[in-house]
C-alpha cells in the first residue's frame, strides 16, 4: 500500500528516504476522519510515530501549499520527555518538511537557552522541546504561543511518569484554545485520558496494537548467569552476537563501572547517563549510530523514543523495575521491520521476579545458558571462514601484494597471519559457570501448617558448610542473616538449610547443588566475609536414662534409700515444742 501523501514536498521527502509503505499508525492518522481533529494515539514503540503525527500536521500547516508560509510565532510545537528524543523529533521533522522550507527549532534542557532565545526571536515555524525549557521560555516572553495551530505530546505517558504534569498543564493552558492537540502515547492509561478530556476537544481514540501483544519483531532470550558471573556473561553475549547493542543498568554507578570494564576488556564502549551533557550524550549516541562504538551502556534515559538504526540487541543487564521500562528498553531494537534481540541477564535469586516481569509484558522468553569461549570461538571460526572478502575477486593491487607474499611465505604461515590480524581486535571471551537447571528455578517452600507465621525453608541434606564471622556477640538472628547470605552468595532462602549461631560466629550450610557457586560468589563480594567452613560438631545429647548411684570418695558406691518424710529428714533440726506438738499430731 503506498502513502496516501498528496502534498507533493512531504510526499518527495518520503521518496527520498526510501519510504514505500506506511506502518499500522501512519496509516491511521492519515484516514478522512482525523482530518482537523484532535487525536489520542496509542502505538507500539518503533511503530514511526514522529513521521505519523508529521503526516497528520501537513493539512494544517500547509494545506493546499506545497510551501510553509512565512511566520515569525511558531506554527506547532512538539513537547517530548527526554532532550535525546526531542533532538530525534528535531532531526525527523527537519528531513520531512525539508522540500516544503520549514523552519524547525530545537530548546532542551543542557544547551546555551540565549541561543535558543535568539533563534526564536528570528522566527520558526515548528519548535521541539522539554516542557522544563519550554516553559521557561514561554515565561521569559522567548516562545510566543498567539499563533500556534497544533500542539503533539510525544511519549505523553513517560512525561507524566517524569513528574512533567505541572508543566505539561502551564503549556497547554497558554496555547490558543483553537489549537489542534496530537497526544501520542505507548499506552492510554487514566491519567493519560484524564489529560485528554481536558485539553482535547472531540478527540479521535486510535488503537494500533492490540492489547498486552508483544512485539513481533522481537525475539526474547533469558540468561542464567550466577550473581558473580553477571559480567562474564554479558560479555561472552556481546562476543557471541558481533553486532552493536545497547546495554541498560539501573544506576548511573553501574554505567560508569560497566563501560570502565568493557573499555578495559578491549570493546569500543560508549556511555549514556543523565550525568553527562548534553554534549557527551550526543557524542555517545552518534558514536553508537556511526559505527565507532559496538556497545552503549545507558540507564533509562534511553529507554524511550530512541531511534537507532542497525541496533539488532539489547541487554538488561539490571532487571527492569516493571513491565513498561522493560517494554520501552527492548523497543530499542526491532524497529522499522527489523529483527531483534532482548536478553535478560537473571542470576538464581531473581528467577522469578524475571518470569513475573516476563508473564506481565506477555513476551514468550527462551531461556538459555550463556555462551561458553568454546562456543565464541566456534563463531568466530563460522564468521571468518565466510568473511565477505573471500568472495569478492580481488584487485590488480591486492593481488599484485599476494603474490609476493607467497614468494616469500608458505601458504600456511599466510593463512596462519591472516587469521590472527582478522582476530587481533576481538576481545577475550570470559569464563561462565553453567548452572544445573534446579540451581536456577528452586522449588517453592512448603507453606506453614497454621495461617500465620513464615513459611519455613525448604530441608537441606548433605550440604556444605560456611560461616560469616557474626555472632550472638554481634546480635546475629536469622531473620537479617537469611537475606545477607542470599545477596552475598546469589541463593535463595530455599537452597539455605540449617544456621547454628555461636557467640563470635555462624555456621550455615548451603545445598550441594549451589555451594561452588556460592563460594565463588560469596568471595568476590566485599560486604561480609564468608568461607567455608567445618560442620558444627554435635552437642552433647540430654541424659535421659536411670539415675546414677551416688559415690562417696571414702566408702565407695552408696547404697540407694526410701527418701525420709519431711519430719524425720529434719529430725535434728525441730526444737522440743516443735517435737511435742509433732507427737500431738500437729504439725512440726
Amino acid at each position: 500500500m503506498p502513502f496516501p501523501v498528496t502534498n507533493p514536498s512531504l510526499a518527495r521527502a518520503l521518496a527520498q528516504r526510501g519510504y514505500a509503505e506506511p506502518t499500522s499508525v501512519q496509516s491511521a492518522v492519515l484516514t478522512p476522519e482525523t482530518e482537523g481533529r484532535d487525536l489520542l494515539v496509542s502505538a507500539q514503540t518503533g511503530s514511526g510515530k514522529t513521521v505519523a503525527f508529521g503526516l497528520a500536521l501537513a493539512s494544517t500547516v500547509l494545506g493546499e501549499s506545497e510551501a510553509m508560509p512565512a511566520t515569525q510565532a511558531p506554527l506547532v510545537l512538539v513537547i517530548a520527555p527526554t532532550r535525546e528524543l526531542a533532538l530525534q523529533v528535531h532531526a525527523e521533522l527537519t528531513w520531512l518538511y525539508e522540500f516544503a522550507g520549514a523552519r524547525i527549532l530545537s530548546c532542551v534542557g543542557g544547551m546555551d537557552p540565549r541561543r535558543e532565545a535568539r533563534l526564536l526571536a528570528g522566527g520558526c515555524h515548528f519548535v521541539v522541546g522539554t516542557p522544563g525549557r519550554l516553559k521557561d521560555h514561554i515565561e521569559r516572553g522567548n516562545l510566543r504561543l498567539d499563533e500556534l495551530e497544533a500542539v503533539v505530546l510525544d511519549e505523553a505517558d513517560e512525561m507524566l511518569d517524569l513528574g512533567f504534569r505541572e508543566e505539561l498543564e502551564f503549556i497547554l493552558s497558554a496555547a490558543p484554545e483553537s489549537r489542534r492537540t496530537l497526544l501520542f502515547s505507548a499506552t492510554i492509561a487514566r491519567e493519560i485520558a484524564a489529560l485528554a478530556r481536558t485539553y482535547q476537544q472531540n478527540a479521535l481514540r486510535i488503537d494500533t496494537v492490540a492489547a498486552n501483544q508483544p512485539h513481533a519483531d522481537i525475539e526474547y532470550r533469558a540468561v542464567r548467569a550466577a550473581a558473580h558471573e553477571l559480567e562474564a556473561a554479558l560479555v561472552n553475549i556481546l562476543r557471541a552476537q558481533d553486532s552493536r547493542a545497547l546495554v541498560f543498568c539501573a544506576t548511573r554507578d553501574n554505567v560508569r563501572t560497566l563501560h570502565a570494564n568493557l573499555m578495559a576488556r578491549g570493546f569500543t564502549a560508549a556511555a549514556l547517563s543523565g550525568e553527562l551533557s548534553q554534549a557527551e550524550r550526543n557524542a555517545a549516541l552518534s558514536a553508537l549510530r556511526e559505527g565507532r562504538a559496538q556497545v552503549c551502556i545507558a540507564t533509562d534515559v534511553a529507554a524511550r523514543g530512541l531511534d537507532l538504526p542497525d541496533l539488532d540487541l539489547v541487554i538488561h543487564a539490571d532487571l527492569p523495575t516493571n513491565k513498561a521500562t522493560f517494554l520501552h528498553r527492548s523497543g530499542r531494537t526491532g524497529r522499522a521491520g527489523r529483527k531483534g534481540v532482548s536478553v535478560l541477564l537473571v542470576p538464581p535469586m531473581r528467577r522469578r521476579r524475571a518470569e513475573m516481569l516476563l508473564r506481565e509484558a506477555n513476551a514468550d522468553a527462551i531461556w538459555v545458558d550463556p555462551p561458553t569461549p568454546e562456543d565464541i570461538r566456534a563463531k568466530d571460526e563460522d564468521r571468518l571462514l565466510n568473511h565477505p572478502l573471500l568472495n569478492e575477486a580481488p584487485d590488480e593491487a591486492a593481488l599484485a601484494l599476494a603474490t609476493r607474499l607467497l614468494e616469500r611465505a608458505a601458504p600456511e604461515v599466510i593463512a596462519s597471519a591472516f587469521v590472527k590480524l582478522a582476530q587481533a581486535h576481538l576481545p577475550a571471551p570470559a569464563h561462565v559457570t553453567i548452572l544445573p537447571p534446579e540451581a536456577t528455578r528452586p522449588a517453592r517452600a512448603p507453606r506453614a501448617a497454621t495461617s500465620h507465621g513464615p513459611s519455613p525453608r525448604a530441608t537441606v541434606s548433605n550440604g556444605t558448610w560456611f560461616r560469616v564471622a557474626l555472632g550472638r556477640k554481634q546480635n546475629a538472628d536469622p531473620r537479617w542473616l537469611v537475606p545477607l547470605i542470599c545477596k552475598a552468595g546469589g541463593v535463595t532462602k530455599q537452597e539455605i538449610g540449617s544456621i547454628r549461631i555461636f557467640d563470635r560466629e555462624t555456621k550455615f550450610e548451603i545445598a550441594p547443588h549451589a555451594a561452588k557457586a556460592f563460594a565463588a560468589s560469596a568471595a568476590a563480594q566485599s560486604e561480609a566475609r564468608i568461607e567455608p567452613a567445618a560442620p558444627p560438631s554435635t552437642p552433647r545429647p540430654h541424659y535421659d536414662g536411670p539415675a546414677k548411684p551416688a559415690f562417696n570418695k571414702k566408702n565407695g558406691p552408696v547404697k540407694p534409700h526410701a527418701p525420709k518424710p519431711y519430719a524425720a529428714k529434719h529430725e535434728g533440726k525441730l526444737s522440743e515444742q516443735q517435737r511435742r506438738r509433732r507427737n500431738k499430731g500437729g504439725r512440726p
